[in-house]
């Protein structure tokens, strides 16, 4: 029960922000003095709505997104004699990015927020895998049944390297022996190689400095292709990773911010290798394994958020609803029709056609014709169904869970 009380509660959520996706639009186009004639969330048939003003407002039934129509969004568009003088194909470009740009500011805002309000209150999570040291143990011991080594009992004779070397809390361990560390995973790696006096450059409060580790050999259970593990004797130095980042009402805005770049970055590798991904997605349809590395929808973000609200995680939740706020963002911004990127690289096409034609004497051009780009636009408008649909189809029959 607790698990559909948080798919819905998810579902919600990626809804409002649909909404006010649509709300970012709306409001810049009525700031600037265009009409706006409708705004609705879903599609579908009408459940209700109302009229303030010009605009009529109503939520349909089917809660996959929503619209905002805006009098003369192009040149094609059929409009009255009374909206001409206000649609919005007739006002300067740089209103027109604006409107057509909002949409994706305000995820990019709620994400932020949503950002912000973890940082404050539960702290953000080490994203990147950062090679930064949260805690320095007693000493290493040799993993087994019944045997802590996150936080061992320690014997007079057990080793300690990273304590007798002087490492500290928030020491960022950057190279072994020269070789460079960027994140834990790779640090680990290469301490698990290694065997007595060892040189590890860290950056203490933005200086560097090197320190010899003497790294012991322990035995670690280590987890084989096939599920079943195995002992084996690996390097360990004796640190733990910080895997949360705590700030205050202040330092969280900086925090925040700073996760916002690291969060569009993994946003745009991950568009970039969405193309890829997808024989995966169709071979999980087939029953298949599900690699987790693979594109989700909406039904699939829903599950794994009632999940993380079964489990309490809600910084799971928060993440998730943060991350999927920076993708739609982003990938609404992508130059192609009918995506609000399209119709501002429409925009800055026509500003620059124009700034040539005045250097040549000639008057300005008029209005795109958005007839010419309709075969390209339904290509679009195929293959981004095509994916959603298996996308939706993968997610039903072999959902990602979180584990």
């Amino acid at each position: 029960m607790i698990f559909i009380v948080g798919v819905v509660l998810f579902a919600l959520g990626i809804g409002l922000s649909v909404a006010l996706h649509e709300a970012g639009h709306m409001f810049t186009a009525k700031w600037f003095g265009m009409k706006v004639r409708r705004y609705f969330i879903g599609f579908g048939p009408k459940i209700f709505s109302f009229r303030r003003g010009e605009t009529e407002y109503g939520l349909k039934a089917i809660p996959g997104g929503g619209f905002c129509d805006i009098a003369g969004m192009t040149a094609l568009d059929e409009i009255t004699p009374e909206e001409e003088p206000r649609a919005m194909w007739k006002y300067p470009a740089w209103k027109r990015v604006i409107v057509m740009s909002a949409g994706s500011i305000t995820h990019f805002l709620l994400g932020f927020l949503i950002l912000y309000i973890m940082a404050v209150t539960m702290g953000l999570p080490n994203l990147l895998d950062k090679p930064i040291v949260n805690s320095v143990q007693q000493c290493v011991v040799n993993d087994g049944d019944n045997v802590d080594t996150t936080n061992p009992k320690c014997g007079p004779n057990d080793p300690a390297p990273a304590r007798n070397a002087g490492l500290q809390a928030g020491d960022r361990l950057i190279a072994v022996n020269g070789v460079a560390t960027p994140t834990w995973t790779d640090l680990v790696k290469a301490v698990q190689q290694l065997e007595g006096p060892q040189r590890i450059t860290i950056d203490r409060n933005g200086a560097e400095q090197t320190v010899t580790v003497d790294i012991p050999k322990v035995q670690r259970k280590v987890r084989n292709a096939d599920g079943t593990t195995t002992m084996k004797d690996l390097g360990a130095i004796g640190v733990l990773k910080q895997q949360t980042f705590e700030y205050n009402a202040v330092s969280g805005i900086g925090g925040a911010a700073s996760f916002t770049g690291d969060m569009f970055a993994k946003t745009w590798e991950g568009l970039l290798r969405f193309p890829e991904r997808i024989p995966a997605v169709i071979k999980a349809i087939g029953g298949g394994q599900r690699d987790p590395d693979t594109p989700v929808s909406v039904v699939g973000a829903s599950i794994l958020g009632g999940d993380a609200v079964e489990r309490g995680l809600w910084d799971v939740v928060l993440l998730l609803l943060a991350s999927l706020n920076f993708f739609i963002g982003v990938f609404n911004l992508l130059p192609l029709l009918p995506l609000d990127g399209g119709h501002i690289a429409v925009i800055v096409y026509e500003k620059i056609r124009n700034a040539i034609r005045r250097l040549r004497g000639q008057p300005a051009g008029g209005p795109v014709d958005y007839s010419k780009l309709m075969t390209v636009t339904m290509v679009v408008v195929f293959i981004g169904g095509a994916v959603m649909l298996l996308t939706i189809t993968a997610d039903i029959v072999n959902p990602i869970r979180l584990n």
